[in-house]
């Protein structure tokens, strides 16, 4: 299971979080500083796999962005790697070239994409179009 991913850049900002579990506000920003903490401080030939506490942390760089995501021990690592570079094809697909101006602007959207791909912690959806059919139809209606 899921237990939350987390969207930072380099300097170690939140810039997405989602939880699946929960945890309480003063918490979280000391999980997320020594989760981002923990990722940030390895090298590039590292794997990308880190046993934290209780659970696991699967992450993935993407230019200036660090995408984090925490899960339980069960959870297959590799299928959670593949499901974040998903995610980040889809951002590239809404946005053509996503960047972390287009998060930090769009995060409703970025939200719904997740919300799409992801449910209570279990993967629902990988399908690229089918993630983005409500956004396509919210834009539609928003177009008039």
């Amino acid at each position: 299971m899921i237990k939350f991913v987390l969207m930072v850049n380099r300097q170690g900002q939140t810039r997405l979080s989602r939880y699946y579990d929960p945890v309480e506000l003063n918490r979280r920003t000391l999980l997320e500083n020594h989760v981002v903490h923990c990722c940030l401080s390895r090298r590039k030939d590292q794997c990308s796999f880190v046993e934290y506490k209780d659970f696991k942390l699967v992450y993935r760089q993407y230019a200036a962005l660090y995408i984090v995501v925490g899960v339980t021990d069960n959870e297959n690592e590799l299928s959670v790697y593949e499901l974040v570079h998903n995610f980040v094809e889809v951002l590239d697909k809404y946005f053509s070239r996503v960047s972390e101006l287009d998060i930090m602007f769009n995060l409703d959207r970025v939200h719904i994409i997740l919300d799409e791909m992801i449910q209570n912690g279990h993967v629902v959806e990988t399908n690229k179009s089918r993630v983005l059919a409500l956004l396509t139809a919210l834009d539609k209606m928003a177009d008039g």
